[in-house]
Protein backbone atom coordinates (compact mmCIF):
# COMPACT_ATOMS: atom_id res chain seq x y z
CA UNK A 1 0.00 0.00 0.00
CA UNK A 2 1.32 3.34 -0.81
CA UNK A 3 1.44 6.14 1.47
CA UNK A 4 -0.72 8.40 0.20
CA UNK A 5 -3.03 5.32 -0.01
CA UNK A 6 -2.28 4.93 4.10
CA UNK A 7 -2.83 8.48 4.84
CA UNK A 8 -6.10 8.39 3.00
CA UNK A 9 -7.49 5.64 4.54
CA UNK A 10 -6.37 6.91 7.98
CA UNK A 11 -8.34 10.39 7.00
CA UNK A 12 -11.41 8.37 6.31
CA UNK A 13 -11.29 6.45 9.79
CA UNK A 14 -10.79 9.68 11.33
CA UNK A 15 -13.84 11.18 9.62
CA UNK A 16 -15.64 8.43 10.67
CA UNK A 17 -14.55 8.34 13.96
CA UNK A 18 -15.58 11.48 14.15
CA UNK A 19 -18.74 11.46 12.88
CA UNK A 20 -21.22 10.83 15.86
CA UNK A 21 -19.49 13.33 17.88
CA UNK A 22 -19.79 16.05 15.35
CA UNK A 23 -23.29 15.27 14.69
CA UNK A 24 -24.48 15.11 18.30
CA UNK A 25 -22.78 18.81 18.46
CA UNK A 26 -24.87 19.52 15.47
CA UNK A 27 -28.59 18.66 17.32
CA UNK A 28 -30.68 20.06 17.51
CA UNK A 29 -30.16 22.32 14.20
CA UNK A 30 -34.23 22.90 14.14
CA UNK A 31 -37.04 22.55 16.15
CA UNK A 32 -37.66 19.18 17.87
CA UNK A 33 -40.92 17.78 17.60
CA UNK A 34 -42.82 15.63 20.27
CA UNK A 35 -45.44 14.04 19.12
CA UNK A 36 -48.46 13.40 21.83
CA UNK A 37 -51.80 11.71 21.52
CA UNK A 38 -55.56 13.87 22.09
CA UNK A 39 -54.72 17.40 23.63
CA UNK A 40 -55.34 16.85 27.31
CA UNK A 41 -54.14 13.13 27.43
CA UNK A 42 -51.51 12.52 30.20
CA UNK A 43 -48.86 12.24 27.62
CA UNK A 44 -50.20 15.21 26.24
CA UNK A 45 -49.71 17.20 29.29
CA UNK A 46 -46.65 15.94 30.23
CA UNK A 47 -45.08 16.39 27.09
CA UNK A 48 -45.86 19.92 26.95
CA UNK A 49 -44.24 20.33 30.49
CA UNK A 50 -41.24 19.09 29.01
CA UNK A 51 -41.09 20.83 25.65
CA UNK A 52 -41.72 23.90 27.58
CA UNK A 53 -38.71 23.38 29.87
CA UNK A 54 -36.31 22.10 26.91
CA UNK A 55 -37.26 25.14 25.12
CA UNK A 56 -36.06 27.65 27.82
CA UNK A 57 -33.54 26.08 29.73
CA UNK A 58 -31.70 25.18 25.88
CA UNK A 59 -33.12 27.81 23.68
CA UNK A 60 -33.68 24.87 21.53
CA UNK A 61 -37.74 24.99 20.18
CA UNK A 62 -39.29 21.92 20.96
CA UNK A 63 -43.17 22.41 19.82
CA UNK A 64 -46.18 19.42 20.61
CA UNK A 65 -48.02 18.21 18.14
CA UNK A 66 -51.05 15.97 19.10
CA UNK A 67 -52.20 13.70 16.82
CA UNK A 68 -55.90 12.34 18.17
CA UNK A 69 -57.67 8.88 16.81
CA UNK A 70 -57.60 5.47 18.01
CA UNK A 71 -56.60 6.44 21.69
CA UNK A 72 -52.33 5.96 20.91
CA UNK A 73 -52.17 4.32 17.78
CA UNK A 74 -52.11 7.42 15.53
CA UNK A 75 -49.33 8.86 17.96
CA UNK A 76 -47.50 5.58 17.94
CA UNK A 77 -48.00 4.63 13.85
CA UNK A 78 -46.29 8.63 13.18
CA UNK A 79 -43.49 8.42 15.07
CA UNK A 80 -42.88 5.13 13.84
CA UNK A 81 -42.81 6.18 10.19
CA UNK A 82 -40.84 9.40 10.63
CA UNK A 83 -37.68 10.16 9.96
CA UNK A 84 -35.00 8.80 12.52
CA UNK A 85 -33.59 12.09 13.03
CA UNK A 86 -34.19 13.20 16.45
CA UNK A 87 -36.74 15.73 15.38
CA UNK A 88 -39.62 13.32 15.79
CA UNK A 89 -40.31 12.28 19.23
CA UNK A 90 -43.15 10.13 20.52
CA UNK A 91 -44.34 11.26 24.00
CA UNK A 92 -46.60 8.26 24.42
CA UNK A 93 -47.60 6.55 27.68
CA UNK A 94 -49.09 3.01 29.12
CA UNK A 95 -51.03 2.61 25.89
CA UNK A 96 -48.12 2.16 24.47
CA UNK A 97 -48.00 -1.17 26.01
CA UNK A 98 -51.29 -1.98 25.24
CA UNK A 99 -51.99 -0.65 21.81
CA UNK A 100 -50.20 -4.00 19.99
CA UNK A 101 -52.36 -6.29 21.67
CA UNK A 102 -55.52 -4.41 20.48
CA UNK A 103 -55.68 -4.49 16.67
CA UNK A 104 -55.00 -6.93 14.81
CA UNK A 105 -52.30 -5.18 12.72
CA UNK A 106 -51.56 -1.88 14.58
CA UNK A 107 -49.57 -0.85 11.63
CA UNK A 108 -45.87 -0.54 13.31
CA UNK A 109 -43.65 -3.13 15.21
CA UNK A 110 -43.20 -1.60 18.96
CA UNK A 111 -39.77 -3.38 19.52
CA UNK A 112 -38.43 -2.87 15.60
CA UNK A 113 -39.67 0.35 14.48
CA UNK A 114 -39.22 2.61 17.55
CA UNK A 115 -36.83 3.02 20.43
CA UNK A 116 -36.98 3.65 24.25
CA UNK A 117 -35.22 6.69 25.16
CA UNK A 118 -36.60 7.59 29.12
CA UNK A 119 -39.23 7.56 31.18
CA UNK A 120 -40.80 10.92 32.12
CA UNK A 121 -43.00 10.38 34.89
CA UNK A 122 -45.66 8.22 37.02
CA UNK A 123 -49.01 7.83 38.22
CA UNK A 124 -51.92 5.92 39.14
CA UNK A 125 -55.22 6.02 37.20
CA UNK A 126 -58.29 6.92 39.51
CA UNK A 127 -62.07 5.82 39.95
CA UNK A 128 -64.31 8.59 40.10
CA UNK A 129 -67.90 9.55 40.51
CA UNK A 130 -69.88 12.30 41.05
CA UNK A 131 -70.64 13.59 44.36
CA UNK A 132 -74.65 13.07 43.41
CA UNK A 133 -74.35 9.33 42.13
CA UNK A 134 -75.24 7.63 45.41
CA UNK A 135 -72.11 5.72 44.86
CA UNK A 136 -69.82 6.40 48.16
CA UNK A 137 -67.18 3.86 48.05
CA UNK A 138 -65.78 1.21 45.31
CA UNK A 139 -66.88 -1.46 47.97
CA UNK A 140 -70.03 0.17 47.50
CA UNK A 141 -70.10 -0.43 43.74
CA UNK A 142 -69.16 -3.80 43.27
CA UNK A 143 -71.58 -4.93 46.07
CA UNK A 144 -74.26 -3.02 44.00
CA UNK A 145 -72.78 -5.00 41.35
CA UNK A 146 -73.08 -8.03 43.16
CA UNK A 147 -76.94 -7.65 44.20
CA UNK A 148 -77.69 -7.41 40.49
CA UNK A 149 -78.10 -3.52 40.12
CA UNK A 150 -77.31 -1.75 37.10
CA UNK A 151 -74.15 0.05 37.29
CA UNK A 152 -72.22 1.73 34.55
CA UNK A 153 -68.87 3.23 34.37
CA UNK A 154 -67.41 5.58 31.78
CA UNK A 155 -63.92 5.93 30.48
CA UNK A 156 -62.24 7.57 27.87
CA UNK A 157 -62.21 4.94 24.94
CA UNK A 158 -61.98 1.19 24.30
CA UNK A 159 -58.32 -0.03 24.78
CA UNK A 160 -57.66 3.40 27.14
CA UNK A 161 -55.32 2.10 30.05
CA UNK A 162 -58.41 3.49 32.34
CA UNK A 163 -60.91 0.95 30.24
CA UNK A 164 -58.19 -1.52 30.29
CA UNK A 165 -58.46 -0.99 34.37
CA UNK A 166 -61.77 -0.99 34.88
CA UNK A 167 -62.42 -4.23 32.89
CA UNK A 168 -59.58 -6.04 34.76
CA UNK A 169 -60.92 -4.92 38.40
CA UNK A 170 -64.69 -5.58 37.68
CA UNK A 171 -64.02 -9.15 34.92
CA UNK A 172 -61.24 -10.76 36.38
CA UNK A 173 -61.16 -9.77 39.86
CA UNK A 174 -64.33 -9.27 41.44
CA UNK A 175 -66.12 -11.18 38.91
CA UNK A 176 -69.26 -8.63 38.55
CA UNK A 177 -71.20 -7.23 35.71
CA UNK A 178 -71.07 -3.26 34.98
CA UNK A 179 -71.38 -1.99 32.09
CA UNK A 180 -69.12 0.13 30.30
CA UNK A 181 -69.75 3.46 28.45
CA UNK A 182 -66.97 4.71 25.95
CA UNK A 183 -67.20 8.02 26.18
CA UNK A 184 -63.97 10.39 23.27
CA UNK A 185 -61.29 11.51 25.63
CA UNK A 186 -60.93 12.12 29.42
CA UNK A 187 -62.96 15.46 29.38
CA UNK A 188 -66.27 13.69 27.64
CA UNK A 189 -66.20 11.09 30.60
CA UNK A 190 -65.67 13.74 33.46
CA UNK A 191 -68.50 15.76 32.20
CA UNK A 192 -70.39 12.42 31.34
CA UNK A 193 -69.70 11.49 35.52
CA UNK A 194 -70.52 15.06 36.58
CA UNK A 195 -73.76 14.81 35.18
CA UNK A 196 -74.59 11.16 36.49
CA UNK A 197 -75.04 9.57 33.09
CA UNK A 198 -73.17 7.05 34.52
CA UNK A 199 -72.42 5.86 37.98
CA UNK A 200 -68.61 5.81 37.88
CA UNK A 201 -65.62 6.55 35.16
CA UNK A 202 -61.94 5.28 35.38
CA UNK A 203 -59.97 8.29 34.03
CA UNK A 204 -56.06 8.80 34.14
CA UNK A 205 -55.50 11.02 37.39
CA UNK A 206 -53.63 14.22 36.51
CA UNK A 207 -57.11 15.64 34.71
CA UNK A 208 -59.23 14.21 37.54
CA UNK A 209 -56.97 16.05 40.18
CA UNK A 210 -58.43 19.44 39.94
CA UNK A 211 -62.17 18.60 39.92
CA UNK A 212 -61.94 16.32 43.04
CA UNK A 213 -60.26 19.58 44.64
CA UNK A 214 -63.34 21.84 43.73
CA UNK A 215 -65.95 19.06 44.71
CA UNK A 216 -66.88 18.27 41.48
CA UNK A 217 -65.91 14.94 41.13
CA UNK A 218 -65.48 12.07 44.10
CA UNK A 219 -62.42 9.99 43.94
CA UNK A 220 -63.12 6.34 44.48
CA UNK A 221 -59.94 4.66 44.70
CA UNK A 222 -56.55 5.67 42.78
CA UNK A 223 -54.97 2.11 41.33
CA UNK A 224 -51.40 2.54 42.60
CA UNK A 225 -50.02 0.33 45.85
CA UNK A 226 -49.62 3.71 47.34
CA UNK A 227 -52.08 6.81 47.80
CA UNK A 228 -51.44 9.70 45.52
CA UNK A 229 -49.65 12.30 47.63
CA UNK A 230 -52.08 15.17 45.27
CA UNK A 231 -54.98 13.14 46.84
CA UNK A 232 -53.92 11.83 50.16
CA UNK A 233 -57.59 11.19 51.08
CA UNK A 234 -58.14 8.93 48.41
CA UNK A 235 -57.50 5.46 49.08
CA UNK A 236 -56.44 2.62 46.89
CA UNK A 237 -57.88 -0.26 45.25
CA UNK A 238 -56.03 -2.34 47.87
CA UNK A 239 -57.20 -0.65 50.36
CA UNK A 240 -60.89 -1.48 48.96
CA UNK A 241 -60.04 -5.20 49.06
CA UNK A 242 -58.25 -5.99 45.98
CA UNK A 243 -54.94 -6.43 47.22
CA UNK A 244 -53.34 -7.98 44.34
CA UNK A 245 -54.43 -5.02 41.62
CA UNK A 246 -51.72 -2.66 40.78
CA UNK A 247 -51.56 -0.17 37.96
CA UNK A 248 -49.49 2.55 37.59
CA UNK A 249 -49.76 4.98 34.29
CA UNK A 250 -46.62 6.22 33.01
CA UNK A 251 -45.53 8.66 30.11
CA UNK A 252 -42.45 8.16 28.37
CA UNK A 253 -40.02 9.15 25.40
CA UNK A 254 -39.44 6.75 22.16
CA UNK A 255 -37.44 7.75 18.45
CA UNK A 256 -37.65 5.72 15.19
CA UNK A 257 -35.33 3.41 15.28
CA UNK A 258 -32.56 4.13 13.08
CA UNK A 259 -31.77 7.39 15.11
CA UNK A 260 -27.76 7.94 16.06
CA UNK A 261 -27.04 7.06 19.05
CA UNK A 262 -25.61 10.49 20.16
CA UNK A 263 -28.42 12.32 19.27
CA UNK A 264 -30.58 9.62 21.01
CA UNK A 265 -27.62 10.46 23.90
CA UNK A 266 -28.28 14.08 23.46
CA UNK A 267 -32.05 14.12 24.10
CA UNK A 268 -32.02 11.95 26.81
CA UNK A 269 -29.55 13.95 28.44
CA UNK A 270 -31.83 16.90 27.85
CA UNK A 271 -35.13 15.28 29.29
CA UNK A 272 -33.27 14.30 32.41
CA UNK A 273 -32.22 17.37 33.39
CA UNK A 274 -35.75 18.92 33.11
CA UNK A 275 -37.25 15.63 34.86
CA UNK A 276 -34.49 16.84 37.66
CA UNK A 277 -35.87 20.58 37.32
CA UNK A 278 -37.73 21.48 40.98
CA UNK A 279 -40.34 23.21 38.72
CA UNK A 280 -41.00 20.54 36.65
CA UNK A 281 -41.41 18.28 39.48
CA UNK A 282 -43.67 20.88 41.07
CA UNK A 283 -45.81 21.07 38.22
CA UNK A 284 -45.83 17.47 37.66
CA UNK A 285 -46.68 16.60 41.78
CA UNK A 286 -49.63 19.22 41.12
CA UNK A 287 -51.54 17.32 38.69
CA UNK A 288 -50.58 13.78 40.44
CA UNK A 289 -47.45 12.73 38.48
CA UNK A 290 -43.82 11.49 39.84
CA UNK A 291 -40.84 13.05 37.86
CA UNK A 292 -38.45 10.49 36.86
CA UNK A 293 -34.93 9.99 36.19
CA UNK A 294 -34.79 6.08 35.63
CA UNK A 295 -31.70 4.95 33.90
CA UNK A 296 -32.38 3.91 30.18
CA UNK A 297 -31.50 0.37 30.13
CA UNK A 298 -34.03 0.41 33.18
CA UNK A 299 -36.59 1.97 31.15
CA UNK A 300 -36.37 -0.26 28.59
CA UNK A 301 -36.56 -3.67 30.67
CA UNK A 302 -39.84 -2.02 32.11
CA UNK A 303 -41.70 -1.47 29.06
CA UNK A 304 -40.88 -4.93 28.54
CA UNK A 305 -42.52 -6.16 31.58
CA UNK A 306 -45.37 -3.57 31.55
CA UNK A 307 -45.98 -5.03 27.28
CA UNK A 308 -46.16 -8.58 28.95
CA UNK A 309 -48.50 -7.80 31.45
CA UNK A 310 -51.24 -5.90 29.38
CA UNK A 311 -51.05 -9.08 27.09
CA UNK A 312 -52.37 -10.85 29.44
CA UNK A 313 -54.60 -7.98 30.46
CA UNK A 314 -56.33 -8.12 27.03
CA UNK A 315 -56.57 -11.91 26.36
CA UNK A 316 -58.18 -12.40 29.94
CA UNK A 317 -60.98 -9.63 29.51
CA UNK A 318 -61.25 -9.93 25.69
CA UNK A 319 -60.90 -6.91 24.63
CA UNK A 320 -60.43 -6.33 20.90
CA UNK A 321 -61.17 -3.14 18.65
CA UNK A 322 -61.40 -4.13 14.86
Amino acid sequence: MTLNNRVRLLGIALSLGAAPAALAQAYPSKPIKFITASTGSPQDVVGRIFAQKITETTSHPVVVESRAGAGALISIQATAKAPADGYNVLVSSTAFAVTPYLYKDPGYDSEKDLVPVALLATAPNILVTSPTSGVRSLKDAVERARQGKDLHYGSPGYGTTPQMSADYLFKVLAKVNVMHVPYKGIPATMQATMANEVELSATALPPAVPLIKSGRLVGLAVTSTKRSPALPDVPTIGEAGFADFEDESWVGVWVPAGTPAPVIAKLRSELMAAARADDVRAKLANIGFEASTMPPEAFAAMVKKEMQKWEQVVRETGTKIE
